[in-house]
């Protein structure tokens, strides 16, 4: 990907972005859920839609730190579990006692006897605890780590391999029944958030519509950000960081900040995905989730923010339908859309759409052209 051009923010593309996102918010703030009321859009689908809008927000803060950064980190699936299992937790406490064996513990805890709520889990009987947890504990621990690596100037591939190395490890502790999270099967069977019924469809719809304007507004803090003096730093990064290291900038400052940025937001996109779907496994938070999440923003194209939006749908799209019916063959389809794009289309679907309206423009200068020398030697035949 080294060398790869990169779209840089504009008036021109600005005032574009706000016209896409304006008709982006009409159609999956508006429509959809009012389609869902009237009939002519399931629960079912309503409900598919929220998850892929809440990946949405999670491949933002990717794009922000690897397209605009141009930091890779193949841990940001950490993040994301942070905030799943911190409503997660919230949520089997709040339907403690409902369960089998009508326990104030978990159920799962029953099977692994534990029958006395661990010191940890007592904090997130209270929803704001699980909220803040889910958004500000992400962004803290990547504060963390990017003050013990930045500032150290690991870079590159080293800190890519270091996330990578982390994501494995939180892998392996989350799996063991030990840490009383559930073990490999997780948490699950959420009963209720906030006292309201998730088998409830207006439960669900609701968590739908709140999915969808978080999401309008991640993007606009994010089109915010990269628009603003400190987005234009975080670019100058990208491109030639010990340029500004030479003039003086605190570039692990940035760097750190962009990154806390991006774990808060994997953290939202986490607590938003949970109550939705029901479950969150640590199959969900280990390496292969995050380089998944490196692929949709590839596919959809770096850099860009629309990009990033666009290639978690479409790729999880995707996912739904081929899963389906070719379940062994995905991570092959999966993997083959990467190379695809990489060796291809390195600036993803967007920029495939730049560069189909520039051969329009092209085609229509050529033709302008072409009509207009015969009317000039008519004009000269006349003369």
């Amino acid at each position: 990907m080294r060398g790869t051009v990169i779209p840089v923010v504009t008036t021109r593309n600005a005032d574009g972005s706000a016209l896409w996102l304006a008709a982006f918010a009409v159609v999956f703030v508006v429509v959809l859920p009012v389609g869902n009321a009237f009939g002519v859009l399931s629960d079912y689908y309503l409900n598919l839609f929220g998850k892929y809008l809440s990946l949405a927000i999670l491949a933002l803060g990717m794009d922000l730190i690897w397209g605009y950064t141009g930091i890779l980190s193949l841990g940001q699936a950490i993040f994301f579990g942070v905030g799943a299992y911190s409503i997660g937790m919230y949520m089997m406490l709040e339907g403690s006692g409902k369960g089998v064996y009508g326990e104030p513990v978990p159920d799962f805890m029953i099977w692994n006897q534990v029958y006395q709520l661990p010191f940890f889990w007592k904090p997130y009987t209270h929803v704001l605890v699980a909220l803040g947890s889910s958004v500000l504990l992400p962004a803290a621990l990547a504060a963390l780590t990017g003050f013990l690596t930045f500032r150290r100037r690991l870079r590159g591939t080293y800190f890519a391999i270091l996330t990578q190395a982390i994501a494995f490890a939180v892998w392996l502790m989350v799996n063991r029944n030990e840490m009383r999270l559930g073990g490999t099967n997780g948490l699950t069977d959420f009963k209720s958030i906030l006292g309201f019924s998730l088998s409830d469809p207006r439960t669900l719809s609701a968590l739908y519509v709140g999915t969808a304007a978080l999401l309008v507004a991640a993007f606009l803090l994010s089109r915010w950000l990269v628009a603003s003096k400190t987005g234009l730093v975080l670019q100058a990064i990208r491109d030639n960081e010990r340029r500004l290291q030479f003039l003086g900038y605190n570039v692990a400052g940035y760097k750190i900040f962009v990154f806390a940025i991006s774990a808060a937001l994997a953290g939202l996109s986490g607590l938003l995905y949970a109550p939705q779907v029901g479950i969150i496994t640590p199959s969900q938070i280990g390496v292969l989730p995050s380089l998944e999440i490196v692929i949709w923003v590839a596919f959809g194209g770096r850099g860009t923010l629309w990009g990033a939006v666009l290639g978690a749908i479409s790729i999880n799209w995707l996912r739904s339908v081929l899963t389906a019916a070719y379940p062994a063959l995905w991570p092959i389809i999966l993997g083959g859309l990467f190379v695809t794009v990489i060796l291809f289309f390195p600036q993803g679907l967007v920029g495939v759409a730049s560069q189909l309206r520039a051969l329009v423009s092209r085609k229509r200068a050529f033709v302008a052209a072409a009509e207009a020398v015969p009317a000039s030697k008519a004009e000269q035949q006349t003369l």
